[in-house]
């Protein structure tokens, strides 16, 4: 009876097995054929669409024109120097590209405000070294000018739009960093000029427009530079004996400054640092009395007065007296000696 029991289970269990597993083979095969047949709707198979060229469009043109298409955007941005802001400089996917309607466009367009670097530090380098910096900071040379310099090929001065920049101050990424450099100095001896009761601009522009450099000197307190005074340089436009100063072109000029200097101190100090010659006593300078005029007295016939009151003028000679015979005597015409012959 227990054989028989066992037996009769066998075939219901067997039954149960071969249903389960035609029943998920079915249902893998419905899903298959769903999968399948819907994917065309899934992908919008045939559905295409050609991606316009938008680069080098304004972000508003190119916006209004992806948006019609049923394109999404994404927008980025990069600082351009040479291309005006906000114009689409890149996009993705190419221009012709076949894409699904709908499908997300990336977008770079240019920075509206350039973003800022630190100026590296190029005083002392060589020219060909300050450019390549430049350009791996994302700079711009702008003007070279030459300064008589001992340090010949190098960079003395770095400038933007007329101000002098320091060494890590931050600047915009794309500006022309204007250039000094040394030119060397040259056998050329210049006169130096007299800035002296001048402003510190004026005294600055003419001693850079001279080849000459300057060592600012500030004393006292300095409200306003435009207007502060040099009230003494060194050396001066002239020497101890007052002659011309004569140095070489490049060379340094102490220049001291105050904010109110009177024309009285300058002259002064001018005064004091220079050679004044002694001249004449002032009773040398003084001309002499003149001497006593005597009166003339009037001389008598004949007579030859000498002195110093006797006339320039020679006196007449008395002419001959008469003879007789109505005939004035004749000087007689004395004849030289001739030379005895030997």
């Amino acid at each position: 009876m227990r054989k028989n029991a066992t037996t009769a289970a066998t075939p219901a269990i067997w039954q149960k097995f071969w249903f389960h597993l035609l029943l998920i083979l079915l249902i893998c095969v419905g899903l298959y054929i769903l999968f399948f047949g819907s994917l065309g709707w899934i992908t919008r198979h045939g559905q295409d669409a050609t991606v316009p060229k938008i680069t080098g469009k304004s972000l508003d043109q190119a916006m209004h024109t992806l948006e019609a298409a049923g394109f999404d955007v994404v927008v980025d941005s990069v600082y351009e120097p040479d291309q005006k802001s906000l114009l689409v400089v890149r996009q993705s996917p190419d221009p012709g590209d076949l894409v699904k309607e709908g499908r997300t466009l990336f977008l770079t367009v240019t920075k509206v405000v350039p973003p800022t670097t630190p100026m590296p530090n190029l005083l002392n380098l060589s020219f060909r070294s300050a450019v390549l910096i430049l350009k791996n900071s994302r700079l711009e040379l702008g003007d070279t000018t030459f300064r008589p310099d001992i340090a010949k090929g190098a960079i003395l001065e770095m400038s933007l739009n007329g101000v002098i920049l320091r060494p890590g101050q931050m600047v915009p990424q794309g500006s022309k960093i204007n250039l000094v450099i040394g030119g060397g100095l040259g056998n050329t001896e210049i006169g130096v000029p007299d800035v002296t009761g001048m402003s510190y601009p004026e005294a600055v522009a003419l001693l850079s427009g001279s080849g000459l450099q300057y060592v600012p000197v500030w004393e006292g307190v300095i409200s306003d530079s435009s207007t502060a005074v040099i009230y003494m340089q060194t050396p001066e436009n002239v020497n101890e004996m007052g002659a011309p100063t004569r140095i070489r072109e490049g060379d340094f000029i102490d220049i001291h400054i105050r904010q109110d200097a009177l024309q009285e101190d300058i002259d002064s100090i001018k005064k004091s640092h220079r050679y004044v010659p002694e001249g004449p006593s002032e009773s040398a300078v003084q001309p002499a009395a003149p001497a006593p005029v005597k009166p003339l007295t009037p001389a008598r016939p004949g007579a030859i007065e000498t002195g110093k009151n006797t006339p320039s003028k020679p006196t007449a000679t008395p002419a001959a007296p008469p003879v007789p015979g109505g005939k004035p005597l004749q000087k007689e015409t004395v004849r030289p000696l001739n030379p005895q012959r030997p």
